[in-house]
């Protein structure tokens, strides 16, 4: 295969091409003025990120889910995204989920030669009970991965809805999915290292997708995660604040409805906004 057939995450950087000849700062320089592009790749797909969010709203409001699903880092950001759904914005851990090639293992060591196997994406995708009122989110950030151009394949082929985020146009994950976003970022500073640049402008999107999906479902009021699971200090400190500016009661008096419902905010909200409509 010659360069020019390679996709673009797989070539090389003309930028780095000295990189281990070069200094700690040097490295760090160029690392940082190479990620300040990424922004801005992203903000030329924005509107296909707004036709992601709108179509997974209106899945999820009638009793849908949203799949993420990748392999190695694309898998993991699928991951991380969704596990950070249910403490962030209260909803049930099945509402949004991540699905990686090899299994949960696979988050914290690789396996990748599960990516090669273009029916397991499927096959666990069924495990799961993805089903036609579902939206899949297909992460490759080469777009040729067949794992996830399975998983993609299979959900479109029942009805749901698909997407692919990708870093290189016209690759094969962007003709199984309904809708595709591609940031197109360029060659990485290490030469076919996509958790960096591609990586970024992927974990940039999900955060987009997932939190304007939550805000547009009613999982926020405002600015504030009027919803959020308060398990910890600091999230209970949070969950006080938000009480204290969405009723306008006293820190004392929110701590005691936080603390009487469970530390259940959500709950602690309905219970002071009550004792105002009964005063």
């Amino acid at each position: 295969m010659t360069e020019t057939a390679l996709p673009i995450t797989e070539q090389e950087n003309p930028r780095s091409q000295n990189l281990s000849s070069l200094s700690t700062a040097e490295i760090v320089a160029l690392m940082n003025e190479e990620d300040a592009t990424v922004a801005s790749a992203v903000k030329l797909v924005l509107g296909d990120v707004v036709k992601a969010v709108d179509a997974t709203v209106d899945r999820l409001a009638k009793g849908g889910r949203l799949f993420y699903t990748g392999t190695g880092t694309s898998g993991r950001l699928g991951v991380l995204d969704a596990s950070e759904c249910p403490p962030t914005f209260g909803v049930s851990p099945e509402l949004v989920q991540g699905v990686i090639a090899g299994g949960y293992d696979a988050c914290h060591r690789a396996v990748e030669a599960s990516e090669d196997d273009a029916d397991a994406g499927g096959a666990d995708l069924r495990q799961r009970g993805f089903a036609a009122g579902d939206v899949l989110v297909g992460i490759a950030a080469s777009g040729r991965t067949p794992y996830t151009v399975g998983a993609v394949a299979f959900a479109r082929s029942l009805g749901a809805f698909t997407v692919a985020l990708t870093c290189v146009p016209g690759s094969p994950i962007t003709e199984a999915a309904e809708l595709s976003i591609v940031p197109v970022v360029g060659p990485e500073v290490l030469t076919g290292s996509s958790r960096l640049k591609a990586g970024t402008a992927q974990k940039m999107v999900l955060n987009m997708i997932s939190t304007a999906t939550m805000v547009r479902l009613g999982y926020v009021s405002g600015n504030r995660m009027s919803n959020l699971q308060a398990r910890n200090v600091k999230l209970r400190e949070r969950a006080v604040r938000i009480i204290v500016a969405e009723t306008g009661v006293d820190r004392e008096t929110a701590t005691a409805a936080l603390e009487g419902t469970g530390f259940n905010l959500k709950v602690a909200l309905e219970t002071i906004r009550g004792r105002g409509r009964n005063m």
